[in-house]
């Protein structure tokens, strides 16, 4: 088999390289919905819940809301209490690092989670996925941040962007708060990846400027004074938990202008990803199934050649006693050579590049802005690329055993 894939190294090679790239979308958009499905699938034990406004979207509740929110909304002796390490705010400010209009772009565009900077090691998604090293520099960046209002860490990604680096100070103008203009001191940074395009502020910092905000403009209060507050996350043990500090939160009279909902995260981030139902199931159904029908279609065009041009072979090989089925099973096993290699070196070259040095996939869908390649990719390229190289090879093989040896030497006479 190898010796013939080494006859026609051209035709080997485009068949080759054909797979390696479609492996790649393939292996990228299999990540891409792993990683949704993953999110989105229910837990038994170690749950999160998402507190939002009940009727709006985006979520704007007062800030008063969030100590009691945070303690799961105890009403009575025997309710369930959530503790501290055990909740998280989130308010959500950006702006840009431009003043002037016509400055203003992508690129000096940064987005923060407000929230108190410690909740980030406890309560925040993917810690588990940093280095010792990344580990230790973030915990220290964020001892910063709790006590320094000012100070901010930001993604690896968004600096790079910025044009900034850690140490650097620079002042974010208010877009969703405007009118709220914040100096800022970027004291860490945060990996690539999930976390590669967000900054995490201290809330404090956001809540003063908002209370500070009728001083400088005649006492009048910030449109968005009492609607600062956009999420409130909480850790509960199991779906029992659940169940009861949803009841507190949902039963309670303090929570009705506005009225929230409590629901699982795996819930709330279903919802979120409504608005890309369509895309979702494009990418599900239409793009992933199209892309194999594609490799297929490649690996029997290359195949068929192949055959076409060795009929005189085939035939010498039955002279010689070989038999169909050894012909078919010859023909396959370059098929699946040529496929099952492609496609392990494909999606072990992927997920090396984009994880380790790309840090993602950068396909953002909702808050999420980048994808890492899943573990499971390179058993994925070896069956890819094998099942579709051999669905593509069954007629070449199957025409190929049944050459007829009087008709080809006769038509060499």
């Amino acid at each position: 088999m190898f010796k013939n894939l080494r006859r026609n190294l051209l035709r080997t090679s485009l068949a080759y390289l054909a797979i390696f790239v479609l492996v790649v979308v393939v292996v990228g958009v299999w990540s891409i919905l792993a990683f949704l499905d993953l999110v989105t699938s229910e837990k038994k034990r170690d749950l999160k819940a998402i507190v939002t406004e009940r009727w709006q979207i985006p979520s704007q509740m007062p800030f008063a809301y969030a100590q009691t929110l945070s303690q799961g909304a105890p009403q009575k002796e025997g309710d369930l209490i959530v503790g501290p390490e055990d909740s998280m705010t989130w308010q959500f400010f950006g702006g840009y690092t431009e003043k002037e209009r016509d400055k203003q772009s992508r690129d000096n565009l940064v987005f923060f989670f407000a929230m108190e900077p410690r909740k980030t090691l406890t309560m925040m998604d993917g810690i588990e996925e940093l280095t010792p090293e990344q580990l230790k520099q973030l915990a220290k960046a964020l001892e910063i941040a709790e006590k320094d209002k000012r100070a901010v860490v930001i993604g690896a990604d968004r600096l790079a962007s910025m044009n900034k680096r850690v140490g650097e100070s620079i002042t974010v103008y208010g877009l969703n708060y405007r009118g709220i203009d914040l100096e800022m001191n970027i004291v860490g940074e945060l990996p690539k990846g999930r976390w590669g395009q967000i900054g995490i502020m201290n809330r404090d910092y956001l809540n003063d400027a908002l209370d500070a905000y009728p001083s400088t403009h005649k006492g009048e209060r910030h449109p968005l004074a009492e609607k600062s507050l956009n999420l409130v996350w909480l850790r509960v043990p199991d779906s029992e938990g659940f169940k009861r500090v949803a009841n507190q939160i949902m039963t309670s009279s303090t929570y009705t202008s506005p009225a929230v909902k409590c629901e699982t995260a795996a819930a709330g981030i279903g919802s979120w990803l409504d608005a890309y139902r369509d895309l979702i199931w494009g990418m599900r159904w239409l793009l992933s199934p199209a892309i194999l029908i594609v490799m297929s279609l490649v690996v029997a065009n290359a195949i068929s050649i192949s055959v076409r041009e060795r009929r005189g072979e085939m035939a010498v090989l039955k002279v010689l006693g070989y038999k169909p089925w050894q012909i078919l099973l010859l023909v396959l096993g370059e098929a699946l050579l040529i496929g099952a290699i492609s496609g392990l070196l494909s999606a072990g070259l992927c997920q090396i590049l984009v994880n380790g040095i790309i840090g993602g996939v950068p396909f953002g869908i909702a808050f999420f802005p980048s994808f890492e390649i899943a573990p499971n990719a390179w058993w994925w390229g070896l069956s890819i690329g094998a099942a579709t190289a051999f669905v593509g090879s069954v007629w070449p093989a199957w025409t190929a055993q049944q050459v007829r040896v009087a008709d080809v030497f006769s038509k060499v006479a």
